[in-house]
């Protein structure tokens, strides 16, 4: 059980991972990020069964964090859509010095 449900984390990882380098579209590379998210609280489930209650408490604090980055990325996304007409990630430098 424990095997299965890393290499199910380990591949959610990666697919997360390869959706952040390879999309250009800002809500997509979002979503990629959070599926890493995901992937890593999967993991911390599966071995808080062996290593205890820690992992599954942890993982409580994350989707929290998560949360609230959910809504300032949101919030972020839809300011530079207004701003830019667009969310493809090429097409802007708001945050470049």
């Amino acid at each position: 059980m424990l095997t299965e449900a890393l290499v199910l984390s380990a591949i959610l990882f990666v697919i997360g991972t390869f959706g952040v380098l390879v999309r250009r579209n800002a809500i997509i590379v979002f979503l990629c990020i959070e599926l890493q998210v995901n992937a890593v609280n999967v993991s911390f489930v599966a071995l808080s069964r062996y290593l205890g209650i820690d992992g599954q408490l942890f993982v409580f604090f994350v989707m929290t964090v998560a949360a609230a980055e959910n809504a300032v990325g949101l919030a972020i996304i839809i300011s530079i859509f207004r701003h830019y007409q667009t969310v493809d990630v090429d097409n802007f430098n708001l945050l470049k010095w």
